[in-house]
């Protein structure tokens, strides 16, 4: 990095999604768009700007090219009827790669989605001009053959991706810890490696990505804060009422109001860290089918750069919030469940999916970088060849032949079962 003080803008859109929004690929463009939009008057004329986006926000492309879908009113209920209509790319791949029909419904449409995702991203980059932390999405690993692609058989991680105002690729990083939604039982996405996770020196800061739960777990914080991170990044998707009980691993019995639990991520890391001096924590919100997202985004700092007390609903104002989106109310712990639950997803209240969208903003300063830029590996050099238009699309076999495998190899694991 050149010397001299680096002074920037970051920018936590808080979006609020429906499952309308990742049926098309035109949809989907639309609504990633919008987030753009919103954060457009607080883009800077006279520092680089960062956006960052909220957690899965490519998860529900599942849905993509099936308009009835969302209609089934649950995920469960969607993701059955996606697989039949997609048995014949869905069964053979479960099968071949011994992995779960969710995560193999993912998987098959994996290369068009993720090409999608990163054509749109790349090109919001470009055209607003800005840094993007792009969210992060459910993606295989890659490795590049030629003009083609090769996918780590079975892999599907929670994954951000970090893109320059060329639409250039800066780096990507996977979700270590995932939540029991993220698990076999749920998504069924594969864990990231620990020792993966890596620091990316910008003009924008040292950025390190710590996706949800991630910023919640000191070894996490520790590897990024040993690379020297100075600007942590925690796009989110809260799957709760935002006022409701929580309790996860490693104790989930001991429960807690989520408000309460957040003071543990981002705003430690900053308030309580060592090289981290600033935090940005986008949430999105709304109810998608039967699933509810909720939550108040977030930038946080040292207290010193935030001495206005500030906290969460339901906790005592403090120091070290540069920005806080308000959540839907004000008021008694008691009244504040209740309207939790009244917002979500199938409550049958007439507050049902009226959440706050926001954006926050917030002008910061860092001294020049003394962090190395960390070598690509060869998923990245993939989705590079991808953001440069470099890879073909690959030929598909949703064929009756396909079919005709998968079946016949079903039969056959029956067989060795009985």
């Amino acid at each position: 990095m050149a010397s001299g003080e680096r002074h920037f803008r970051v920018v936590a859109v808080q979006p609020k999604w429906h499952a309308q929004d990742f049926t098309s690929a035109a949809a989907f463009r639309r609504w990633m768009r919008t987030q753009l939009e919103q954060a457009r008057p607080h883009l800077s004329a006279d520092r680089p700007t960062l956006v960052v986006l909220t957690e899965l926000n490519g998860l529900p492309l599942v849905l993509r090219g099936a308009p009835w879908a969302p209609r089934l009113s649950t995920f469960e209920r969607a993701a059955a009827a996606l697989f039949l209509a997609r048995l014949a790319s869905a069964l053979p791949l479960m099968l071949r790669e011994r992995i779960s029909p969710v995560r193999a419904l993912q998987l098959a449409g994996s290369e068009p989605n993720t090409r999608l995702y990163l054509h749109t991203c790349r090109d919001l980059a470009r055209e607003y001009g800005v840094y993007l932390c792009c969210g992060s999405t459910p993606m295989p690993r890659y490795v590049r053959h030629g003009r083609h692609l090769k996918r780590e058989p079975g892999v599907l991680t929670n994954q951000t991706v970090l893109l320059g105002p060329q639409g250039n690729l800066i780096g990507a990083t996977d979700k270590v810890h995932l939540t029991p939604a993220e698990e076999r039982a749920g998504g069924d996405l594969t864990p990231g490696r620990l020792d993966e996770l890596r620091v990316f020196p910008t003009p924008v800061g040292d950025l390190g990505v710590a996706i949800s739960l991630d910023a919640f777990r000191g070894d996490v914080i520790g590897r990024l804060e040993a690379q020297g991170c100075t600007v942590l990044l925690q796009p989110d998707a809260n799957g709760a009422p935002w006022t409701s009980l929580e309790g996860l691993p490693p104790d989930p019995q001991q429960v807690r109001d989520q408000p309460v639990a957040w003071l543990e991520s981002s705003w430690t890391a900053t308030t309580g860290g060592r090289s981290i001096r600033y935090a940005v924590n986008p949430m999105v919100v709304g109810n998608l089918l039967d699933l509810t997202f909720d939550g108040q985004s977030a930038i946080t700092g040292r207290p010193e750069d935030a001495p206005e007390p500030l906290s969460y609903v339901m906790t005592p104002p403090r120091q070290g919030f540069l920005a806080l989106a308000p959540w839907v109310e004000e008021g008694p712990a008691e009244q504040l469940r209740q309207s939790g639950l009244d917002l979500a997803a199938h409550s049958g209240h007439p507050r049902e999916n009226t959440y706050r969208t926001d954006v926050l903003f917030a002008d910061l300063s860092l001294p020049a970088s003394t962090c190395p830029a960390p070598a690509r590996t060869p998923h990245e050099e993939a989705l590079e060849a991808v953001l440069h238009g470099h890879i073909k699309a690959s030929r598909r076999y949703e064929s009756w032949a396909a079919l005709g495998a998968g079946v016949l190899a079903l039969l056959a694991l029956i067989r060795r079962m009985r």
